[in-house]
């Protein structure tokens, strides 16, 4: 063990390691607040691969929140256990629960999330009663979810004689119930915030919600190390994805909609910096564990400063320095950061967007697709458009707006490729204001400069060939007569 932590360039245990793994070994149970970043899976996971072997059969059970997790944690298990053989097996959902099932007669430790451990329980394919060791590992995260249940199920089927190891980034009530329910004497550990000024910068910019993608933007333009971007929902992470690309960003996104295979896909191309940028939601966040990560963007801002946490937690890890950076649009989320301020000692750089040299973006500039959506939300920016006849100005809607610039580039490609434009004619001007930039749209009625009035020609339907399809054509009269006729012939006397 001492040789391969060597090759990893691991020589000296980190504070939290060194509380942990003396408990482990004596056989004691153990609850533990670390964040993310502290060693804590190596914590548990040197003791029991150093206590377990090949013959043992099914040994250990650690529990976690996510899949990303759950594969991450087995492959430090199969990284330090090389050389002893051991069965180790990531369970989660979205692999074939069968082909996972068959896995688990040759399995010393199993790695697994909630909801599929208890799809193997009730399928009869998986027994608990020979664990001797349970890590409960980002259990605040498994409670969040509302794993609970499913959580005190596992703890059920578990042989009472075994030891719990317990790991949370936060003691809250629900933890500290479910640790004196379940655990015997623990020992407890709990370590300061990593979160400190001269590793991790925390910077949040404030701006507007019409400008903040632009200003993400601005900012991972001049990005060369790898850069995670947080968002609360899942369908904003693929829509800021796709326009990082086309403004040249290389991005990527990362959430639950995803299958196993692209989730896996997405983070070990990350892993191996195929492509900077990651947009992931939060989900992602506590199963990420990537050392070379420098930059954290929160795009949406979490809920709670729990999540926060966790967030900035993906840098300034193991000593390097790192940058959390926030984008802030509305009063709502700068009370939020009032309420960090008082968590976290230390302080939080406040820019605005001329801190940066950062220049609004025009309208031109803007894509087309975003133009309606751009408008539709700020309803207090003026976009005017006057007319030829009037002068005067009127209000615009933003498809209206949209379809005249989309014929005015019509226009223009005619009249560069040598057919006159019809229609109107719009020369674009870009006024700036203090609030914000819009578009004056100049429209001239240019058809009948263009176009010298013609005679309307009827269509000559004689040339054209008959139809062969016989018409029936009622007539009212003759229509009426036959009902006549059918009426006297119902009452006359047969003969």
């Amino acid at each position: 063990m001492v040789a391969l932590l060597n090759q990893r360039g691991i020589t000296e245990p980190t504070p939290i390691q060194k509380e942990i793994i003396p408990a482990i070994f004596e056989g004691r149970d153990v609850i533990a607040q670390s964040e993310t970043g502290s060693g804590k899976t190596l914590s548990f996971a040197i003791p029991i691969i150093e206590r377990t072997n090949r013959r043992d059969g099914l040994h250990t059970l650690v529990v976690c929140p996510t899949r990303e997790l759950a594969v991450q944690i087995a492959q430090e298990f199969v990284k330090f256990s090389h050389g002893k053989h051991l069965g180790i097996t990531p369970i989660y959902g979205g692999m074939s629960i069968r082909e996972q099932a068959r896995k688990l007669s040759r399995t010393n430790i199993i790695v697994g999330t909630p909801g599929r451990l208890i799809d193997l329980l009730n399928r009869g394919m998986l027994q608990l009663d020979k664990i001797t060791t349970l890590v409960l590992d980002e259990a605040d995260r498994m409670l969040d979810m509302g794993f609970i249940k499913d959580i005190e199920t596992i703890m059920h089927k578990v042989s009472k004689e075994r030891q719990t190891l317990m790991f949370s980034a936060t003691l809250a009530k629900e933890i500290v119930t479910l640790s004196r329910k379940y655990l015997k004497d623990p020992k407890h550990v709990q370590m300061a915030s990593s979160v400190k000024p001269e590793f991790l910068r925390q910077t949040y910019y404030q701006t507007t919600p019409d400008q903040k993608l632009h200003l993400l933007i601005h900012l991972l333009k001049f990005e060369r190390d790898l850069a995670l971007v947080f968002c609360n929902r899942k369908h904003i992470t693929a829509k800021i994805a796709k326009q990082l690309s086309r403004e040249g960003v290389h991005a990527r996104c990362l959430n639950g909609d995803m299958t196993q295979g692209q989730r896996e896909r997405v983070t070990a191309e990350f892993r191996q910096k195929k492509f900077n940028v990651l947009v992931a939601t939060d989900v992602a966040a506590r199963g990420l564990h990537i050392d070379d990560v420098t930059h954290v963007y929160n795009y949406e801002i979490p809920r709670d400063v729990e999540t926060y946490t966790h967030r900035i937690g993906r840098t300034a890890r193991a000593g390097e320095k790192g940058e959390a950076i926030s984008l802030v649009a509305t009063g709502e989320e700068r009370g939020f950061f009032q309420r960090v301020l008082f968590t976290y000692k230390g302080s939080i750089v406040l820019k605005g967007a001329n801190d940066i040299g950062y220049v609004k973006v025009k309208m031109e500039d803007v894509p087309l697709h975003e133009k309606a959506e751009r408008q539709a939300a700020s309803r207090s920016t003026s976009r005017n458009t006057y007319t030829a006849s009037s002068g005067k100005p009127r209000r615009v809607r933003a498809s209206e707006f949209s379809s005249q610039r989309n014929h005015a580039y019509r226009s223009k490609d005619r009249e560069e490729s040598g057919v006159p434009a019809s229609g109107r004619k719009l020369e674009r001007q870009t006024v700036e204001s203090q609030d914000d930039t819009f578009s004056q749209v100049n429209v001239t009625n240019t058809s009948r400069q263009m176009y010298p009035q013609r005679k309307y020609k009827r269509p000559n339907f004689q040339s054209q060939k008959p139809s062969t399809e016989k018409k029936r054509i009622w007539d009212k009269r003759s229509f009426g007569e036959m009902l006549q006729r059918k009426k006297k012939s119902k009452f006359r006397p047969s003969a």
